[in-house]
């Protein structure tokens, strides 16, 4: 099958789940797209003596995807640019200590807590260092999931601010930690200086190139009078940008968010007629949402690949849990310290745990673990718990939403 036969095929599919979902379902696209190509996938390999070729041929397509390559070094740029670029700079900045403690210290303390839960819960059987990179690619809730639901849901701009920041920034933050681990795994023994230089230099590192990148293009977008080129240039930056830091090794995810914030920032108070913003922002909203359904389409599919035998369905049910029992642990602890620092601050634990969706970028990881490493019972654990959180959390989110209306005064505004 050519390049242009698997993405035709993407595209169709999206097509046709999306208007199932839209129209019959009721349910938002990304998570009817993902719920109808699980279903299509699970009975397309039940029917496989009854439909040998139908079955050959989605099979076919399955393989040839190189789904780690796809999502971290081809679709994960755009989406995390875009969800930077059009987030409310202004409530950003008010929310930045729950940010900064939700995105930093939650990741941190997440990735050790569900090791060590899942350690537990599988009887000790699974080595420690593999629990440890387990909970290290699971933990950064993914912002693709995330920002779509925000966009659907009627969440108040104060826990949009809080969700939205969060899922950007612990995106790189997780693959950095993810890393290290794996460094470590592989029988090297860094020092903790030694990891926190790493640390360092790969984030550090990220935030000047996308920092830098943005200056130059919004210097550049100032000169033009075409919304056509404008769009070009932030194009290049949301590519361009993503390949330099990946080129210098450093945390790739970390400069498209802030070269997307920081481009919003140097061009926010520019007249129309030389930054022309609604057609920008028109543009990155198409981008985000057609990406988001082609996504989830190859996530429904990738069932086929997965090895669900014995170890990997009870490592995945003890992930499930894991996650969320340590989500909502964390999220109560930090918001509880941004409310004795800052009496008064509003937010909602409840809709913070269960809207920290998994998605594309742990399924991506996950597929980069050395298979001495776990590889089977990891991917497999990870994509029951993305499953999990895209259909169960994501499309309970609107009943979440109306029940915590029902219990407070000021209703959430879309």
């Amino acid at each position: 099958m050519t390049t242009l036969e698997l993405l035709s095929a993407l595209f169709v599919i999206a097509a046709i789940f999306g208007l199932i979902s839209t129209r019959w379902l009721k349910l938002p696209i990304t998570v009817g797209t993902m719920l109808l190509t699980l279903v299509a996938s699970v009975c397309l390999m039940a029917a496989s003596q009854a439909l040998p070729q139908l079955h050959v041929w989605a099979f076919t397509l399955v393989r040839q995807i190189d789904f780690e390559s796809v999502i971290l070094h081809g679709m994960l740029p755009l989406p995390l640019f875009a969800g930077a670029f059009l987030l409310d700079l202004e409530q950003l900045a008010r929310e930045k200590l729950a940010v900064s403690l939700l995105s930093v210290v939650g990741t941190v303390l997440s990735v050790f807590l569900v090791a060590a839960l899942l350690f537990i819960l599988t009887g000790l059987r699974i080595p420690w260092m593999q629990c440890l990179i387990f909970g290290a690619l699971i933990s950064p809730t993914d912002p693709i999931a995330v920002l779509e639901m925000l966009r659907r849901t009627g969440v108040p701009k104060q826990i949009q601010a809080q969700l939205a920041g969060e899922s950007l920034f612990n995106d790189g933050i997780g693959a950095v930690l993810f890393l290290t681990l794996l460094d470590v795994a592989r029988g090297n023994s860094p020092t903790p200086l030694h990891i926190a230089g790493f640390l360092l230099l790969k984030a550090g590192g990220g935030i000047a190139v996308g920092l830098l990148a943005a200056w130059v293009t919004a210097h550049l977008m100032r000169r033009m009078n075409s919304y056509q080129v404008d769009i070009l240039f932030t194009i290049s930056l949301a590519l361009g940008g993503y390949v330099l830091a990946d080129a210098l090794h450093l945390s790739a995810p970390l400069e498209a968010v802030v070269a997307g914030i920081a481009l919003r920032h140097f061009n926010r108070h520019q007249p129309s007629e030389r930054v022309d913003h609604e057609n920008i922002d028109s543009f990155w909203e198409l981008i985000d949402e057609i990406q988001n359904s082609v996504l989830f389409v190859l996530l429904g599919l990738e069932i086929m690949a997965v090895t669900l035998d014995a170890p990997a369905l009870w490592a995945g049910l003890a992930a499930i849990f894991s996650v969320n029992v340590v989500r909502l642990t964390a999220v109560a602890l930090l918001l509880a310290l941004v409310r004795l620092i800052r009496p008064g601050h509003r937010s909602s634990t409840g809709v913070l745990t269960w809207g920290g969706l998994r998605g594309g970028l742990s399924i991506a990881l996950a597929l980069s673990v050395p298979a001495a490493l776990g590889r089977s019972w990891i991917f497999g654990a990870t994509y029951l718990v993305v499953v999990f959180s895209i259909v169960i959390q994501g499309g309970s989110m609107d009943w979440l939403l109306r029940r915590w209306n029902r219990s407070h005064p000021t209703p959430f505004t879309p």
